[in-house]
């Protein structure tokens, strides 16, 4: 099975098997779900993957379920399944992120290559996501002191400056400074800045 949940949403019974159907023989493992409603109440728990969802469904469209998502800070992959008079609302969605859209009727083949492209974004995501947050645990693990040896880094600022502005002396700057390479686990002053940066932009 390929890593990820296709999650499918779709009113239409004899659709929601079909899809199914297609994605376990393509070795998808697959989700079905009657609306956006219905899959909403799931979100607790969700497995991660991606999401295919009709963009015409009673109670909730997919417009509106992704404006949901969106506000529930769920960052699921979502392709969008639009009937051709329905490209309008299709590119709409993909204005308000979603990974990509296919019209009805659709080839079999290009429906899948789009769903393992959505499922590869999800796969980085989780992977870029798991990086920062093993960053930030690392930081949280440096010292006072050790947080302002490493600011004073990623200013810029020469060994002898760090010391001017912190009181003490280049030699104890050094101690630090390994200190912090260590907790880091970085391999070069470079990549110790590009870490610290990465993690307060994400």
């Amino acid at each position: 099975m390929t890593s990820g949940v296709v999650h499918v949403i779709d009113d239409d019974a004899a659709m929601r098997d079909s899809l199914s159907f297609l994605l376990e023989s393509a070795e998808l493992a697959a989700r079905t779900y009657e609306s956006a409603v219905v899959f909403l109440d799931h979100l607790q728990g969700l497995e991660p993957g991606c999401i295919l969802t009709d963009v015409r469904m009673p109670q909730m469209s997919g417009l509106e379920l992704i404006a949901r998502l969106k506000a529930l800070g769920v960052g699921l992959p979502v392709i969008v399944m639009t009937g051709h008079a329905d490209v309008p609302l299709a590119i709409e969605a993909m204005k308000a992120g979603v990974h990509d859209f296919i019209e009805k009727p659709f080839d079999d083949e290009a429906l899948l290559s789009t769903i393992r492209s959505a499922l590869a974004q999800a796969k980085d995501q989780a992977e870029r996501t798991g990086e920062m947050a093993a960053i930030r645990a690392k930081l949280e693990s440096l010292s006072a002191r050790e947080r302002e040896v490493l600011d004073g880094l990623v200013a810029g600022n020469a060994n002898k400056v760090i010391a001017f502005d912190l009181g003490i002396s280049p030699r104890t700057v050094e101690i630090y400074r390994a200190n912090v390479m260590t907790k880091m686990g970085a391999g070069s002053l470079s990549e110790l800045v590009r870490m610290t940066l990465a993690a307060e932009r994400a």
